[in-house]
């Protein structure tokens, strides 16, 4: 049975929303208003650019529907206008097909959305429910940006510093919007963190916000894990399991270190995000859903690009908007809040009462270079919270040896890796990783950390190398 209520509070927002359409197609121009006002909108037309940014200014349309191609002014130039404006429209770009890249674009300087011709009414009409939706979102942004310019706070996010005031005016700015993000920076900077605020701040806010580390998975269980398989699909499959993305129908999915999922499993995710429909593993038939996707890497992505590790083409479509999250050394001045704001955390979590850091504490934090980032300063400060026995962390509730700088042991010559002139990058990558082994007894995950790389790619790498000729003797020699 239908519920009245539940379709009278979908129409709410609607029954009062005016939209434009600019369009230069008389027939689709009268066509798309029809079909619109049939949905309980407020409609108005405008043939071109030019009369579309007069209609701005004189009717004040909360959303714009316009094609991209059109004489005079086209679509993307009205965008830009609009944005000049100061009152808040989301442009919902009509693009024929062979115009994607354009439209990309256009979503970076602002577009809400876009939406191919022939336009399909579902989602279409999916498109104007969630910007119409967005207003009462961007009314709790104010309310956040107030909290903001008080106390330097945004959602689960603290920091007053210029570095983080930046990422949180970023995150404000796409938050209501549709677009895909790339969110990089350093092991421990908050990237999930910040894609949680995101989902928070958005129209999904209701909906699941699922995250997946594409580095903890194994390579032959991720695509079941991302998209789902039937039972019988593979060996072991006893049963059909539902993927990351219909657990996120709806919401928000974070594709955590990107850059470790495989090759032939981001062409599949490239045709998701393009098509908007996927095929879990062993099944005849598509499945539609609607899902915000985030990344994060925590590598410079342009480096996996060049590497082959990251496809082209995802990472372009992935790179709509990017928040880089500045390490911790590099805007202590937020220090003093976060600690704060974590012991407030940790005081609930433990049930303890630990009212701040004494001074001796706040200098070694502040001479600290934090290799961890915010998470290390979360984790230092549980354990401290945890053993203090007054209302101040002292030195002594710090782990041992916390804060003293090691001297770097020189570099013996046993550990040195020799390069003759005409070695390829490829050979010197071999040689320094089987010489890393070495020197760490085998230790693969601590071979990993020094090197800089995953776990896993460190496993694939010793997989290639096995395969070579000469390869295998040495990596046995090594381990």
């Amino acid at each position: 049975m239908v519920n009245l209520l539940e379709m009278y509070e979908a129409s709410v927002p609607m029954m009062h929303e005016k939209v434009l359409i600019v369009e230069d197609e008389e027939n689709e121009r009268t066509g798309m208003a029809e079909l619109i006002a049939s949905w309980g909108y407020q409609t108005e037309t405008a043939n071109d650019g030019v009369e579309g940014l007069d209609k701005v200014e004189s009717w004040n349309p909360g959303i714009v529907l316009t094609d991209l191609k059109m004489p005079r002014m086209d679509g993307m130039q009205l965008l830009e206008a609009i944005a000049t404006q100061p009152q808040q429209v989301a442009v919902i770009l009509l693009t024929a097909q062979g115009s994607i890249d354009s439209a990309v674009n256009a979503m970076k300087v602002g577009a809400f959305d876009f939406i191919e011709k022939p336009v399909n009414p579902t989602r279409l009409r999916n498109i104007l429910s969630n910007a119409a939706r967005m207003r009462g979102t961007e009314r709790e942004l104010e309310a956040s940006r107030r909290k903001l310019r008080d106390v330097g706070v945004l959602g689960s996010l603290v920091g007053p510093s210029k570095k983080m005031q930046e990422v949180f005016r970023l995150i404000e700015m796409v938050a209501p919007s549709t677009a895909s993000v790339l969110l990089t920076g350093e092991s421990g900077t908050g990237k999930e963190l910040v894609a949680r605020t995101i989902h928070s701040l958005s129209n999904r806010k209701t909906k699941p916000f699922v995250a997946i580390n594409c580095a903890a998975i194994p390579e032959t269980l991720i695509e079941s894990e991302v998209f789902g398989h039937e039972k019988g699909a593979f060996t072991g499959a006893v049963e059909r399991r539902t993927g990351c993305f219909e657990l996120a129908e709806g919401g928000t999915l974070l594709l955590d270190e990107i850059g470790e999922m495989p090759i032939a499993t981001q062409a599949k995710l490239l045709r998701v995000l393009e098509d908007r429909k996927l095929r879990r593993l062993g099944s005849k038939s598509e499945t539609s859903v609607d899902v915000r996707v985030l990344a994060a890497t925590n590598k410079p992505p342009e480096e996996a690009v060049a590497r082959g590790q990251l496809r082209n083409d995802l990472y372009y479509r992935l790179n709509v908007f990017n928040i880089h999250l500045p390490p911790l050394r590099d805007h202590k001045d937020d220090l003093p809040d976060l600690v704060q704001s974590l012991l407030s955390d940790m005081n609930e979590k433990h049930n303890r009462t630990v009212a701040g850091i004494s001074e001796a504490v706040r200098n070694t934090f502040q001479s600290y270079a934090w290799p961890g980032n915010v998470r290390e300063l979360r984790n230092t400060l549980e354990r401290a919270a945890i053993v203090c026995d007054g209302a101040l962390i002292e030195p002594k509730h710090l782990p041992p040896g916390f804060g003293q700088v090691v001297p770097r042991a020189p570099v013996q010559e046993a550990n040195a890796v020799r390069l003759g002139v005409g070695t390829t990058v490829g050979e010197a990558e071999r040689l320094l990783i089987l010489k890393t082994l070495e020197a760490t007894n085998n230790n693969k995950t601590r071979a990993a950390e020094i090197l800089g790389i995953s776990l896993k790619t460190l496993h694939n790498k010793l997989k290639e190398y096995s395969g070579q000729a000469g390869g295998h003797s040495e990596a046995a020699e090594a381990s």
